[in-house]
C-alpha cells in the first residue's frame, strides 16, 4: 500500500507520551482536509470552542500548522515508472479516441484487440524492466534505496501478465484451450522446483536415495518441465528395481511426447492426439498394477506409490493432483494450471471460473496476501474484486487495469454523468500523483481522460499551477502573447490539447494580473466567465490605491474602464463582481475629475457613488475623507444641503457601528491608507470630516 496507517509529524506537535498534558491544558489536535488532494492540515485547538477567548493563544508564539499527505511523494525511481508508463497510457487513449469515430463494435474487432493486447504487453514488459532494475544490488543504483521494493514490482508484473493471459488472448485464440498458457505463466513467475534442488540431485550418484528426489520429480512432471523429468527418469535406469526400470522405460517416451497445443495447427488434431496419448498412459497404469506388492519398495521409499502419483497426474486425476499439490506445499494456482494441462486439456477461459471455485474450496487464497487475492479474482473472472484488491496494492495497477477493462466490457461504462468505475480508479491514481504538485502535467493527463468530473478537477489543478512569472520575466524579459515560456507555456499547451479554452483564458488573466496588465486581465476573465477572477482583478486595482496612491490607481482603473460597457451588453452583469468593477471605474473617474479641477463634477460623482450604492462599506470612510476638500471648496457650494446630509448620515453610521464593534467592516481600508494606524487614529481622521460638514452646513444657512 502507498499510504501509511499513521502519520508522524516532525518536529512533533505533542511529545511522545504527553497526550495527558495536552488534555490538561484544555487542548486537542484538530485537522482539516484539503479539497484538492488527499492531504490535511493538523494543528492544536482548544477543547472548549464555545468560549471565544479560549481560542486565542496565551502568548505571541507562532502556532504551528502541519501539512501532511496520506501518500508518499513519488521518489526518483517511482517517478520514472510513472512518466514512462504514461506514454503507453496516452497511446491507449488515442485508440479510444479513434474508436469514437468508428462503428460501436469496432473495439471488439481483431484489429483493435490486437492493438490493446500489444499495449498491455508493453505495460508488462516495462514492469518487468522495473522489477529487474529494482532487484539490482544497492551498489549498482547510485540513486540510493528504492521507494518500492523489487517484490512490489514483481507483484505488479505477475498480476498484469496474468491479466493479459486471461483477458487479452491473441485475436483468434480467445476460445482456444488455456492450460498451456497458464502453466507457462506459473513457471515464469513462480519457479518450482528450484534450480538448486536439481543441481544438488544431479550431483549424487544415487539421487533416488535423497528425500527430495521424488518430490522434485513429481513437481517437475506437474509443471510440465519435460527436460528435467526425462533427465531424472533416465537416472532411474540405474535403480536396483527391475520393475521400476521397466516402468520408467515406458514412461520416458510418454513424458517426451505429451501433446502441446502450440505444436498443432488445429485444435481437433490436438484433441485427437491427446486422447491417443491418454490411452498410452492408461496402458502404463495397467502395467504398474501388475507389479507385486513386495516389489514396490526399495531400501528408502515406496517407489511404486511415488511413481503412481506421477502417473496419476498424467492420467489427469483431479483428486491426485489436489493431494499431491497439498503434499508439495503448492497452492491453488498450481492446481488450476495443472488442471488445464492434465485434467481437461481443452479447458477454455470462460470455463476456468468453475474449476477455480472447486479448487478454492480446498486450497483457498491467502487473505493477507494482496497479490494472491488478485490472482484468485483474475482466475475466477471477478473484475470488480480485481480492482478492489489492486487499488490496495497500488493505485497505478487498478487505474491501468480499469482503463483496459472498460473497452473489453469487463466493467460497465457509465454513459450518463455519474462517475464510472474506470474513472473512479483513474482519478484515485491521479489523486496519488497530485501528492507531488510537480507532477501536475501527468496528473491532468489522467484526469482529462475521464468524464466531466475528472475534467473539472483537472481544470482546478491547472488554475492553481504556480507560474513563477517573476523568474521568467527576469530571465526572458516581459512575457507577451506569442512569446510565453516555461510553466505558463506548458499550461497553455495543455489547455489547447484538451480544448479547455475557458481555463486557458482564466490562466491568461492570472498572468496579466501578475504583470499588472489589468486592462487585459478583465476581458480575459469576462470571456472565460470567470466572475470571481474578475473580482480578484478589481481588488488588485483597488489595492493599487492603498499601496501606490490615487494617481497610480486612476491609471490602472482607466485601463479596465472599457470592460464596463462589455458587461452592460451582457444579459447578466454577474452581481457583486460587476458592482465592484463599476465602483473601481467610477472612483477612478472621481479622482481624475479632481486632478483636472472639475470640482463640481467630482462632487456629483462622489454623491452618485453613494446614492447608487456602488461603494463597499469598507470604502465609505475613504470616500468621506475625499469629500473634505470639496466641502471646503469656496466660494461656491458644491453639494446641496440634502446631499451633505446624506454624507453626514453615512458618517454617523460609521461612528455608531464602530462603537458596536464593527470597526473592521467600516475602517479597514482607511486604516491601511494611513499606513498601520489603528481604529482610534481612523476615527480621529473622520472627526475632521464631521468638522468639515458642520462648517459646510453653517455656510449653507448663512446664504
Amino acid at each position: 500500500m502507498l499510504g501509511e496507517s499513521h502519520l508522524n509529524l516532525v518536529p512533533p506537535l505533542v511529545e511522545s507520551g504527553d497526550v495527558e498534558g495536552l488534555a490538561k491544558a484544555g487542548q486537542t489536535l484538530s485537522l482539516a482536509w484539503s479539497p484538492l488532494n488527499p492531504s490535511l492540515a493538523i494543528f492544536v485547538t482548544s477543547t472548549t470552542p464555545s468560549d471565544e477567548h479560549s481560542l486565542k493563544p496565551d502568548s505571541n508564539d507562532d502556532q504551528p500548522i502541519y501539512f501532511a499527505g496520506l501518500d508518499s511523494v513519488p521518489s526518483s525511481e517511482r517517478r520514472l515508472f510513472i512518466t514512462d508508463t504514461l506514454i503507453i497510457f496516452a497511446a491507449f487513449q488515442n485508440l479510444m479516441k479513434a474508436a469514437k469515430q468508428q462503428e460501436p463494435d469496432w473495439l471488439q474487432s481483431d484489429q483493435s484487440l490486437e492493438v490493446m493486447r500489444k499495449l498491455a504487453i508493453d505495460y508488462v514488459n516495462f514492469i518487468k524492466e522495473c522489477w529487474i532494475h529494482a532487484s539490482q544490488p544497492l551498489l549498482r543504483r547510485p540513486e540510493g534505496p528504492l521507494q518500492f521494493s523489487s517484490e512490489h514490482y514483481r507483484s505488479l508484473y505477475t498480476c498484469f501478465s496474468l491479466f493479459v493471459v486471461l483477458y487479452l488472448a491473441e485475436p483468434g485464440y480467445e476460445d482456444a484451450p488455456v492450460g498451456d498458457e497458464l502453466m507457462e505463466w506459473l513457471n515464469t513467475h513462480f519457479i518450482e522446483p528450484s534450480t538448486e534442488e536439481g543441481d544438488h540431485l544431479s550431483s549424487l550418484e544415487h539421487p533416488w536415495e535423497d528425500e527430495t528426489f521424488w518430490p522434485y520429480l513429481t513437481r517437475a512432471t506437474l509443471r510440465g518441465l519435460s527436460k528435467a523429468s526425462i533427465f531424472f527418469l533416465g537416472i532411474l535406469s540405474r535403480h536396483p528395481s527391475e520393475d521400476l526400470q521397466a516402468l520408467t522405460k515406458t514412461l520416458l517416451p510418454l513424458i517426451e511426447s505429451q501433446p502441446r497445443l502450440q505444436n498443432f495447427t488445429a485444435e481437433r488434431d490436438f484433441a485427437y492426439a491427446s486422447r491417443r496419448w491418454s490411452d498410452k498412459v492408461k496402458a502404463l497404469r495397467i502395467e504398474m498394477d501388475r507389479v507385486p506388492e513386495d516389489n514396490r519398495y526399495d531400501a528408502f521409499d515406496n517407489w511404486w506409490d511415488r511413481l503412481s502419483d506421477i502417473v496419476g497426474i498424467l492420467e489427469g486425476r483431479a483428486e491426485v493432483i489436489k493431494r499431491v499439490c497439498g503434499e508439495l506445499g503448492s497452492d491453488w494456482k498450481e492446481v488450476c494450471a495443472a488442471w488445464g494441462v492434465f485434467v481437461d486439456v481443452r479447458l477454455r477461459r470462460q470455463d476456468l471460473p468453475d474449476v477455480v471455485s472447486q479448487v478454492l474450496d480446498i486450497l483457498p487464497p491467502d487473505p493477507t496476501h494482496l497479490e494472491d487475492m488478485i490472482h484468485a479474482a483474475l482466475f475466477a473472472g471477478e473484475p470488480l474484486k480485481v480492482l478492489e484488491h489492486t487499488s490496495q496494492l497500488d493505485p497505478w495497477l487498478s487505474a491501468h487495469l480499469a482503463d483496459i477493462m472498460e473497452p473489453l466490457s469487463l466493467i460497465e461504462a457509465n454513459l450518463d454523468e455519474e462517475l464510472s468505475l474506470r474513472d473512479f480508479h483513474i482519478l484515485k491514481y491521479a489523486d496519488y500523483l497530485h501528492s507531488d504538485p510537480a507532477l501536475w502535467r501527468i496528473t491532468v493527463d489522467y484526469m482529462y481522460s475521464c468524464g466531466e468530473i475528472g475534467k473539472l478537477q483537472a481544470d482546478e489543478i491547472l488554475l492553481r499551477v504556480p507560474l513563477r512569472l517573476r523568474e521568467q520575466i527576469e530571465s526572458n524579459g516581459r512575457i507577451q502573447s506569442g512569446g510565453i515560456v516555461g510553466v505558463l507555456k506548458d499550461v497553455n499547451q495543455t489547455c489547447l490539447q484538451y480544448q479547455r479554452e475557458l481555463v486557458r483564458r482564466t490562466v491568461a488573466a492570472q498572468t496579466m494580473i501578475q504583470e499588472k496588465d489589468y486592462g487585459l486581465a478583465v476581458p480575459y476573465c469576462i470571456s472565460a466567465e470567470d466572475w470571481p477572477g474578475m473580482g480578484r482583478v478589481v481588488d488588485r486595482v483597488l489595492e493599487e490605491y492603498i499601496s501606490s496612491g490615487s494617481t497610480a490607481f486612476a491609471k490602472y482603473a482607466s485601463a479596465i474602464a472599457p470592460s464596463v460597457q462589455e458587461l452592460r451588453n451582457r444579459p447578466s452583469r454577474q452581481g457583486i463582481f460587476a458592482h465592484r468593477l463599476l465602483f473601481a471605474v467610477r472612483y477612478a473617474h472621481f479622482h481624475q475629475l479632481r486632478e483636472e479641477q472639475e470640482f463640481q463634477d467630482a462632487a456629483l460623482d462622489l454623491l452618485a457613488i453613494f446614492s447608487e450604492d456602488l461603494a463597499p462599506k469598507s470604502w465609505w470612510a475613504v470616500l468621506l475623507c475625499d469629500s473634505v476638500p470639496l466641502l471646503q471648496h469656496g466660494p461656491s457650494l458644491l453639494f446641496a444641503s440634502a446631499s451633505a446630509s446624506e454624507l453626514l448620515r453615512k458618517l454617523e453610521e460609521i461612528f455608531v457601528r464602530t462603537s458596536q464593534g464593527a470597526g473592521d467592516e467600516y475602517l479597514s481600508v482607511l486604516m491601511r491608507t494611513m499606513h498601520g494606524s489603528g481604529e482610534k487614529e481612523a476615527l480621529e481622521q473622520l472627526k475632521l470630516v464631521r468638522l468639515a460638514l458642520a462648517r459646510y452646513f453653517a455656510r449653507c444657512t448663512s446664504r
